[in-house]
């Protein structure tokens, strides 16, 4: 078992080995069993299969890592490192249909997910089938093969729009999302989601667990990705301007992905069934607004600025209402979690790793 998870990008090899290494996840309880990742080759879920990877090859941890991807050329390429090891196998199948081929599974991490504001807008009914139909299918496999856990990404976005005055939102509490607006498929389809699991918990014994993300970005991220913190990312590296079609006035905290993973994982060993976790950065809360001025004032070397163009209906472009909402991490915390990485920490990273892949 040779090699190492990332060769073209050191940052992101470098959280690959920080997750392998972290002493808060419980490895001995992953040692010799299989763990299935939805959504394989995305941000998150491609950083858990390398993170598990690594810690096979640094400690021969035995974990036998099953990657599903929806194109095997694709899933190939991401992990060309991986695909000649003993343990690692592609499965290929899409959520939305039953999935085969995947044998039977210990654990399952299911990170699959619709993740463009602007796909929300434009395939609110495809945001909502694989939500729902894309779980419900996972949760099948997980009833047949008796899983020890199953782990559920969901988002802030459940929490919807806090009562006025109320910033800090803790697993128990709920906010407003209009149901007949349909940038609010992504937030109703993550509720439901998380009902449903919650139901096959009761009603067939699946032992779900559920995290909820802050938005997270780190190294690895695309160079073309269209959410906030890349064009803000490629801003700086481009030194071009960055244009606001808001205010700028959201508000939330952020999570740095080699902090998220390694949260995933202590969850979905030694999280309580049946319960959800915020996953956040508590130390990272700032306006959209004030992040763009960061990151041209940090990162651009004074080539970028910010600029306002409000846009007239700013809903027709993905965008949510004006939130203030930061995630309360302390239950996570109460696990033995930790963030490691500041906002400013996450963006130089981010940048730096975007940089290698503009080469």
């Amino acid at each position: 078992m040779t090699g190492i998870e990332s060769s073209r990008d050191s940052f992101l090899q470098g959280d690959v080995e920080r997750i392998a290494n972290s002493a808060c996840i419980p490895w001995d309880k992953l040692g010799g069993c299989s763990v299935l990742v939805t959504g394989a080759t995305g941000l998150i879920g491609s950083l858990l299969v390398r993170a598990l990877a690594c810690r096979n090859r640094l400690f021969n941890q035995d974990i036998r890592i099953k990657a599903l991807a929806r194109n095997r050329e694709k899933a190939e390429r991401e992990f060309e490192s991986l695909v000649n090891r003993p343990g690692f196998e592609i499965v290929k199948g899409d959520v939305t249909a039953p999935i085969e081929g995947a044998g039977d599974v210990d654990y399952v991490i299911h990170t699959a997910s619709a993740t463009s504001s602007k796909y929300f807008v434009t395939n609110p009914v495809e945001t909502i089938a694989t939500a729902i139909d894309g779980t419900r299918n996972v949760l099948e496999l997980a009833r047949r093969s008796k899983v020890k856990g199953f782990l559920y990404l969901s988002s802030l976005e459940v929490y919807g729009v806090p009562a006025e005055g109320h910033v800090k939102m803790q697993e128990s509490e709920a906010g407003y999302i209009d149901s007949m607006k349909v940038r609010s498929c992504y937030s109703e389809g993550k509720r439901m989601v998380e009902c449903l699991c919650a139901s096959y918990a009761s009603e067939y014994g699946v032992p779900i667990k559920v995290v909820r993300l802050s938005q997270t970005f780190g190294a690895g991220v695309a160079y073309a990705d269209g959410r906030v913190f890349a064009q803000f990312a490629r801003s700086a590296i481009e030194g071009t301007d960055i244009v606001l079609k808001t205010k700028g006035e959201t508000l939330r905290n952020y999570c740095y992905t080699a902090d998220a993973v390694t949260a995933l994982l202590l969850v979905l060993v030694n999280g309580s069934v049946g319960e959800a976790y915020n996953v956040a950065n508590k130390d990272t809360a700032i306006s959209i607004a004030d992040m763009a001025h960061l990151v041209c004032d940090k990162f651009s070397g004074g080539r970028s600025k910010v600029v306002f163009d409000i846009a007239e209906d700013a809903t027709k472009l993905g965008y949510n209402p004006v939130v203030k909402i930061c995630l309360d991490t302390t239950k996570l915390e109460g696990l033995g979690w930790k963030a490691e990485f500041g906002l400013e920490e996450m963006f130089r990273r981010t940048i730096e790793s975007m940089k290698l892949e503009r080469v």
